[in-house]
């Protein structure tokens, strides 16, 4: 079976989900070869193991992250030419996109992005106009590099014993054109990542305003939830926009996802629609949001969202 190459998504040796859900999906079409690069390889080889790298290429050197993208590609490509993989696989994220636009240049073949699923051969399924309609799409020429969506694939552990080959790479003047010059930690709160959480509760235009928004943490604090918010809640600045979800925020898929005061408009069912279990709260019996759930509530949310709150911090 061919390799897969798969780039690793991390900061600082911490893995990103995503970066285990390029794995399972490249398990499923050939080997899956993962591609680390930077320092912190020696904690994480351990969580590479256990989600099925057969193969780990790692490229240590530090120069690689100290410019923007351009090393990656350049890595990458020297690897596609080297051992000819079935396909490369990147996140959908915007410096992932990147990556892969770069990579399908310099390797002469085709790239597709914002994918959520992947067959035999190769053929790429494409979510498009908020989930409405599902399109197919296959590279013609050269080795495929797709860019993963996000919260597409469910990650499964698959315990691998996987070869470890140490790789360089030598950069050129245009690939050193970005240099990154200073780095900023952003302080966490102690509610889990909003694209990684495994329940996310959401408020939307129902909530009525910023001060409101207090509902939807308590809510979320009583579950160990992360936040989220639709783009009219959001666009209004009752919200900050990096925890917007939907077709134009970010996409998400947890096991519970509660949609609080959300109508359900397309925009916004394009990033959850995927989640496992889906309740939303709303006093509009006819919002298009019920027709998705698994369990939906008619009532005023000011009254639910506290009574749930309540009850689910007696039982904890």
């Amino acid at each position: 079976m061919a390799e897969i190459l798969v780039l690793v998504d991390h900061v600082d040796g911490e893995i990103k989900k995503v970066a285990l859900e390029l794995l399972t999906l490249a398990n499923r079409l050939g080997e899956a070869a993962a591609v680390w690069v930077g320092p912190g390889y020696e904690g994480a080889k351990d969580k590479l193991a256990e989600y099925g790298a057969q193969k780990v290429y790692v490229a240590a050197d530090e120069e690689l992250t100290s410019y923007v993208v351009a090393p990656r590609a350049a890595l990458l490509a020297q690897l596609v030419g080297e051992k000819s993989p079935g396909a490369v696989l990147v996140s959908a994220t915007g410096e992932g996109k990147e990556i892969a636009g770069r990579l399908a240049v310099k390797i002469g073949s085709g790239v597709l992005t914002d994918v959520v699923d992947v067959a035999d051969g190769f053929v790429a399924e494409h979510s498009i106009f908020g989930g409405g309609i599902i399109a197919h799409a296959k590279v013609k020429t050269g080795t495929p590099v797709i860019a993963v969506r996000p919260n597409s694939i469910a990650p499964e552990a698959a315990p691998a014993t996987p070869a470890e080959e140490q790789v360089t790479v030598t950069l050129s003047d245009t690939d050193k054109a970005a240099k990154i010059t200073e780095k900023v930690i952003e302080e966490k709160g102690e509610r889990p990542d909003l694209t990684e959480a495994a329940i996310v509760v959401s408020g939307g235009r129902g909530v009525g305003g910023a001060e409101n928004f207090k509902l939807i943490e308590g809510l979320a604090d009583s579950l160990g939830a992360a936040v989220g918010a639709s783009r009219a809640a959001t666009d209004a600045g009752w919200y900050p926009h990096q925890f917007q979800v939907g077709q134009t925020g970010k996409t998400v898929s947890p096991q519970l996802y509660i949609a609080v005061g959300i109508s359900g408009a397309i925009q916004h069912r394009a990033g959850m629609q995927t989640s496992k279990t889906i309740v939303a709260i709303n006093k509009d019996a006819e919002a298009p949001i019920f027709e998705l759930v698994d369990y939906g509530v008619v009532g005023d949310l000011f009254q639910v969202a506290p009574q749930l709150t309540e009850e689910i911090t007696k039982r904890k």
